[in-house]
């Protein structure tokens, strides 16, 4: 089953540097993951601290996959404080 994550980040003011230094290497590894249907991060036109955020991958394995190289990468490490309201679909039970 297909996993879709949508909804956004709200980056506190100290972080917002180093999440846009960031936001390009991550946005191309992430699409070049096995897995990777769709990957899409754009900031909002109104406030510049939130960002939106779209994700398809093909299975929950996937999904997994990437959360698991994100939290080591220095995107994760940028996006540490951030606030983070997702939705999830797709990651019913084994």
């Amino acid at each position: 089953m297909k996993v879709v994550l949508q909804g956004h980040i709200i980056v506190p003011d100290t972080d917002l540097d180093a999440v846009r230094r960031e936001l390009d290497a991550h946005i191309r590894l992430t699409r070049l993951e096995d897995g990777c249907l769709c990957f899409e991060v754009t900031p909002d036109s109104i406030d510049p601290n939130r960002f939106h955020v779209y994700e398809e991958f093909k299975d929950r394995a996937s999904f997994e996959r990437h959360q698991q190289r994100v939290g080591s990468s220095s995107w994760g490490k940028a996006t540490g404080n951030v606030v983070r309201r997702y939705r999830i679909n797709g990651l019913g039970p084994d």
